[in-house]
């Protein structure tokens, strides 16, 4: 999928909400329910495994993204919804030319580098186990650089991204 493809799916859906998800609604039992787990879609795996080659390779990606646009049209056809889709495990097997790695769960921000590779932790939304604030944290992608700051939920409300960010936008 092309970064092309990837923007008009994310602006098919945008705008959508979950009508029944409010904190209010959610606090009591309101009957049975069921939400689909997915796991390992490895991007790149498929072309690694088939080539025999799995510490190298996965620099082809087509096959998963079959198989994950499948299985997004398939859950969006069920009637009823489920309540949510989580998916977990391995999002990615290998990627060709790969700079940096987001993650989060650690509840607070931190990283290194590891042979030119970045580790970036985000804190959290939620509950801050360390000094962060709640916050979220926007990147920025190039053909030459990942550029990327966390900022707190009340500064990107008010002030928006910052200037060189969005002029990094522009180049494109």
């Amino acid at each position: 999928m092309s970064a092309a493809e990837a923007g008009g799916v994310f602006h098919r859906a945008r705008g959508r909400t979950l009508d029944s998800f409010s904190s209010e609604k959610e606090r009591e039992w309101k009957g049975p329910f069921y939400f689909i787990q997915g796991a390992d879609p490895q991007f790149g795996l498929m072309k690694a495994w088939a080539t025999g080659d799995c510490d190298n390779g996965g620099d082809e990606w087509e096959q998963e993204i079959r198989l994950a646009e499948q299985a997004v049209q398939a859950i969006n056809k069920l009637n009823p919804k489920p309540k949510f889709f989580v998916l977990c495990g391995d999002l990615v097997h290998a990627m060709p030319g790969i700079k940096a790695v987001f993650s989060g769960h650690y509840h607070r921000n931190a990283g290194g580098t590891y042979r030119n590779l970045d580790m970036v932790v985000s804190s959290a939304i939620g509950c801050q186990l360390g000094k962060d604030t709640h916050g979220v944290r926007v990147v920025v992608v190039t053909a030459e650089k990942i550029v990327h700051r966390y900022y707190s939920l009340d500064e990107l409300s008010e002030k928006g991204i910052e200037d060189d960010l969005m002029d990094l936008l522009k180049e494109n």
